[in-house]
């Protein structure tokens, strides 16, 4: 259900929280007990927003608001609270498009940007189990099941023209957070920069040399453009271990408040960006030498899978389901048509390959040397193990980038990152 968009945006802290919720009789009755003993946690650890963890005697919710300003910097940069109606937007179309994907929607109130969603328990943050080394055998099913559905039902190839072009004009208001992906992964990394940071000083002169490096210049903005000129379809568009909750059954997609129409490689790079960085930064969590090797040798089976699957569930879903206005069926009659047809749709994935392998070449070197990181480095604690996990990430991340021709199947990828894992670099200081 959606809230009265009457009455002004206010920040709700507990107190507040608490009597807005008891004033909802569907959330009331779900939570249970009186309103004065729910539990409310704060709980948010992204950039962003304000998350509340509230339960009472009979079931809880969680609760999401969105703040007037980037949380991890404060009010000097402002950021326009119609985020979270993007976000609403996207998680109602993906709950339609893979249903058991994404978090049970329950409230939703314009005004105050704030979204009551189901609690995911005992569902924790992927790139928290990826640290410890955990595995989960459910994920690449649920992910590749996610992209395909999520990104293929809200292409040409699925839509018409017309529904096409009504529904990225839903989401084109969502340019803010656009712009923070525009600066933060296609910019910022590659030039001095006052929010950049990394692991200094041992990383200072790898820093130095992405500044220098026009080769790299030329292949991040090509990227850029492309993300800013090609609305394929429907990205969830921050699509990483953290915004993927788990079990060992279960997979959720989360926080898709950069929702917006682009290039699909960019969610599916996105996915493989922190996979392989989790792979890169699984040598400095261990305590004893080779003591995650099968963790290692997972995560590239994984990397693998995921393009494999994704690739296969896409095409297959092109073959059956196909309804837009791309590709009409009339030029291709008889044999010989479905022939080239096949023989193009191949085409396409190759060039979706591409993309991909250069969108999370992209991600991995803005959580490197840009302003937010992943704790799957930042957690290893010796800084010199962390640098070197890093410097491994970035090697493979440019050649990914600037060599692509060298990258023609994911068996190459993950047989390159294989390779670097033995490499160790000189660093700086």
């Amino acid at each position: 259900m959606t809230g009265s968009r009457t009455g002004d945006y206010r920040i709700l802290q507990e107190a507040a929280l608490r009597d807005y919720l008891a004033g909802l009789p569907d959330i009331k009755k779900l939570l249970g007990g009186e309103p004065a003993v729910w539990s409310i946690t704060e709980v948010g650890d992204g950039n962003l927003n304000l998350v509340f963890i509230v339960k009472g005697a009979s079931g809880g919710i969680a609760v999401k608001q969105a703040l007037p300003y980037v949380r991890l910097v404060g009010e000097s940069w402002p950021l326009p609270l119609s985020r979270a109606h993007y976000e609403y937007l996207a998680l109602s179309r993906q709950a339609r498009l893979a249903p058991g994907l994404v978090p049970a929607l329950l409230h939703h109130n314009e005004t105050l940007a704030l979204t009551v969603m189901e609690l995911l328990e005992p569902h924790i943050i992927m790139r928290k189990g990826l640290v410890a080394g955990t595995r989960y055998p459910r994920f690449v099913d649920d992910i590749t099941t996610f992209m395909a559905r999520t990104l293929f039902f809200t292409s040409d190839l699925a839509l018409i023209a017309a529904e096409k072009k009504e529904a990225i004009a839903s989401f084109a208001g969502n340019h803010a957070l656009c712009k923070i992906t525009e600066d933060l992964i296609f910019t910022d990394p590659y030039r001095i920069a006052e929010q950049n940071r990394w692991t200094a000083p041992y990383l200072d002169g790898l820093a130095a040399s992405l500044r220098e490096d026009m080769e790299l210049h030329v292949a991040i903005s090509r990227l850029k453009l492309k993300f800013m000129s090609s609305p394929e379809a429907l990205l969830h568009g921050d699509l990483h271990t953290g915004s993927i909750m788990v079990t060992a059954s279960e997979t959720r997609v989360i926080d898709p408040e950069f929702a917006f129409f682009g290039p699909m490689g960019f969610d599916v790079g996105a996915v493989l960006a922190n996979l392989l960085m989790a792979y890169f930064a699984s040598a400095g969590h261990e305590r004893a030498a080779g003591e995650r090797r099968e963790f290692e040798t997972w995560m590239l089976e994984t990397v693998e899978q995921v393009w494999s699957e994704f690739a296969r569930r896409f095409l297959d879903l092109w073959r059956s389901e196909a309804s837009g206005d791309a590709y009409p069926v009339s030029l291709f009659a008889g044999e010989k048509g479905a022939m080239r047809l096949e023989a193009e749709r191949q085409a396409y994935m190759q060039r979706l390959f591409i993309d991909t392998v250069g969108f999370a070449a992209a991600k991995t070197i803005r959580r490197i040397f840009g302003l937010a990181h992943n704790i799957d480095f930042e957690l290893i604690e010796d800084p010199r193990k962390r640098a070197i996990s890093e410097a491994r990430a970035i090697r493979l991340a440019r050649g990914m980038m600037v060599e692509a021709a060298a990258f023609r199947t994911i068996a190459d990828v993950t047989g390159a990152a294989r390779k670097l894992r033995e490499w160790q670099p000189e660093l700086s200081g």
